[in-house]
């Protein structure tokens, strides 16, 4: 599924952003959490069943504003078996409500493991004559900075299935400039890893709006990177962490946008699932508090970026 299916569900919502769904017991209603521990007990089960309960709601609620959900696989590992089983489930109803499915994993490895991974995420795995779908997500995000054997068997698997994948470029967290601002000859290595980005997806670019299969994840956190990496990549794909809770604004997430308003989707996590808290009630509206909140990030973005 490339870029272009992406940006045409953004273009039709009017709204370049992704809710992300991190799956932390706590950000789970006292009542929902109650309910799945009276049957089953203060197992990993409870939990698990607690936060599918808690992601459909939200992506009923959200369905038909949100055209993308971003599962962040570590939280879902965290319960074990019975947690990825659920991030399964959650990615199989995500796709039943029609949302594009970025499966936030950051994995980085090389070779037959690389491969393992991308055969795991995107594409099918053999089982005698079978091959079978594993977690079937549309796009995964990688970790990029042990080189091309990092990325090629992801993108091979990628072209294969008709998938994306999202290389961490310029990432958010405030420790990134221990690296990624090291100056490697007369460069930034941030901007090199840009280059290979760039030259990984040359030759996948969508036929509609001409954004390659390989995009990159750069942070809201760093608005004059952002502007420097949008003139840089012109043809690539920008996921945006950072908005809201880590600090990025409306007016730093406008420059991952081309002058079309393209190219780009903006994730929101906390802001979204934790919306309920906010109330000040006991969060059996938490469905409805994630709809105003989703939207009012929405109209925020589309106040400093039209999206046409």
């Amino acid at each position: 599924m490339s870029f272009d299916v992406l940006q045409e569900k953004i273009r039709g919502m009017k709204n370049p952003t992704v809710a992300g769904l991190d799956a932390r017991l706590e950000y789970v209603p006292p009542h929902i959490r109650a309910e799945m521990i009276d049957a089953y007990g203060l197992t990993r089960k409870a939990a698990a069943e607690a936060i599918y309960t808690f992601n459909c709601g939200l992506m009923d609620a959200l369905s038909d504003i949100v055209p993308a959900v971003k599962p962040q696989a570590a939280y879902y590992e965290n319960l074990g078996w019975e947690g990825m089983e659920m991030l399964e489930r959650t990615i199989r109803y995500a796709k039943e409500k029609g949302f594009f499915v970025i499966a936030d994993i950051k994995r980085g490895d090389i070779g037959s493991t690389a491969t393992a991974y991308a055969e795991g995420w995107l594409g099918k795995t053999t089982v005698g004559a079978e091959k079978l779908p594993g977690f079937d997500a549309d796009c995964v995000t990688v970790n990029g900075y042990m080189g091309s054997d990092a990325v090629k068997p992801f993108l091979t698997v990628a072209e294969e299935e008709d998938k994306c994948l999202f290389v961490l470029v310029r990432t958010s967290n405030p420790s990134a400039v221990e690296l990624q601002d090291m100056v490697a000859g007369d460069r930034v290595v941030y901007t090199v890893m840009a280059e290979l980005v760039e030259r990984w997806g040359k030759d996948t670019q969508g036929s509609k709006y001409g954004f390659s299969r390989v995009g990159a994840v750069t942070g809201a956190t760093y608005p004059s990177d952002l502007r420097r990496l949008r003139k840089q990549m012109p043809n690539t794909f920008f996921l945006v962490p950072g908005y809201g809770a880590q600090g990025g604004t409306a007016e730093d997430v406008a420059y991952a946008f081309d002058p079309y308003g393209r190219g780009a989707i903006v994730n929101s996590s906390r802001g979204i699932m934790c919306a309920w808290q906010k109330t000040g009630k006991d969060g059996v509206d938490y469905a409805e508090a994630a709809r105003a909140s989703a939207l009012a990030m929405r109209d925020d973005i589309r106040s400093v970026t039209p999206v046409l």
